[in-house]
């Protein structure tokens, strides 16, 4: 069960001044969880904002904050590994493609047809989104044992921006800690106020929860190239499957000196019945050079998203709710490590065509450009 969202909190320090509004809205739940009264909790939670650099962290069965964060950041802010064109047409020739790549099309049509038709996704050139999520964690075992999450529930709210795939700004904030994450169309980064900011390898990326249902267009466009590959019943829904697979090039281009992306797995499962998406899965195999040695470290990441409660806002279907489990693997050097962490998550309010959203509300962070102009002057 979720509660409603915290904007505004009162001014404790000074009875007749002005509310603090917050950065990033947060669920009543967290805010109450901090304290027996109002002032106390406002007090401990800007504690807890200044103290995030205290290696101390027991959230989602982390050892440390810097750990809590790192998962945070995989959960909450992770990319998918495609550009997506906003310009291209949402529908396409399915005259000479093979019959597996041609039922995909005609399976995005659909999906456009149910999410509010090609005219009113065409019509959308921004976006303004608010939720709040819970998550749940493992701990990390050791072997192919059953992984079950333990511990509290964290749980936290988001605000999101987008102009358009590649312009887009998140805030995330889980029990206290903040993450954030970005693109201005050349770069796309992340950063959190413990850690300095990270730019990611690689032309920018859409970020993978515009496709848990909020971005119907960016969907439809990542879709259009895919194969359907067969049917799945999923929670007694027949689904069509369609997958992609991401070039060499593209991983090729991702990559770091230290990592090198081995394959980008996306899936989408969509209703026979609704034309609408339902599941939106991928996996990522990473192998991690060694410092010692030849032999090398393999992450991998799964990720499976549930999308559910589609309602019309502006006449456009978007998913209001939904979980994600992640699994992650680490094998090699006599590794053999697995850890799942849940999230469930809902939107509170969506709103398109924002006026006043300029360049500026999607410049990256100033470390982050002053790491860049260095770069240029070598």
């Amino acid at each position: 069960m979720f509660i409603s969202m915290r904007k505004l909190c009162p001014n404790y320090d000074k009875e007749d001044g002005l509310d603090t509004v917050l950065e990033v809205p947060i669920p009543e739940e967290m805010f109450t969880n901090m304290g027996s009264n109002g002032a106390l909790r406002w007090q401990n939670l800007r504690a807890l904002m200044r103290a995030q650099g205290v290696d101390k962290s027991t959230h989602l069965a982390a050892a440390s904050n810097n750990e809590f964060m790192a998962l945070l950041k995989l959960v909450g802010t992770p990319l998918i590994p495609f550009q997506v064109q906003p310009d291209q047409p949402l529908t396409r020739p399915i005259k000479d493609c093979s019959i597996e790549a041609s039922t995909a099309k005609y399976i995005v049509q659909q999906y456009v047809a149910a999410t509010g038709g090609q005219a009113a996704l065409n019509s959308v050139k921004s976006m303004y989104a608010v939720g709040q999520v819970k998550m749940v964690g493992s701990e990390m075992h050791q072997g192919d044992v059953s992984l079950h999450t333990k511990g509290n529930c964290e749980v936290g709210g988001f605000v999101l921006w987008q102009k358009n795939p590649d312009l887009w700004y998140l805030e995330l904030v889980v029990s206290g800690f903040k993450v954030s994450a970005g693109s201005d169309g050349k770069v796309a980064w992340n950063q959190s106020s413990s850690q300095p900011s990270h730019a990611n390898k690689g032309p920018p990326r859409p970020l993978r929860r515009f496709f848990q249902g909020l971005d119907p267009r960016c969907t439809a466009n990542l879709f259009l190239d895919a194969v359907c590959i067969g049917e799945k019943t999923i929670n007694d829904e027949d689904c069509f499957i369609l997958k992609l697979e991401t070039a060499p090039l593209l991983l090729k281009a991702q990559c770091t000196p230290n990592t090198e992306i081995v394959h980008h797995t996306v899936w989408g499962y969509f209703s026979q019945r609704t034309g609408l998406l339902v599941q939106f899965e991928d996996t990522k195999l990473v192998r991690m050079k060694s410092i010692k040695g030849n032999d090398s470290v393999f992450w991998e990441t799964s990720m499976e998203s549930m999308i559910q409660d589609y309602r019309y806002i502006d006449g456009i279907n978007i998913a209001h709710g939904g979980r994600t489990n992640t699994t992650l693997y680490r094998y090699g050097e006599a590794f053999h490590h697995r850890r799942k962490i849940e999230e469930s998550w809902r939107i509170e309010e969506v709103d398109f065509n924002i006026c006043g959203l300029s360049m500026d509300c999607f410049l990256p962070p100033s470390d982050l450009k002053r790491e860049q102009d260095g770069e240029q002057g070598v």
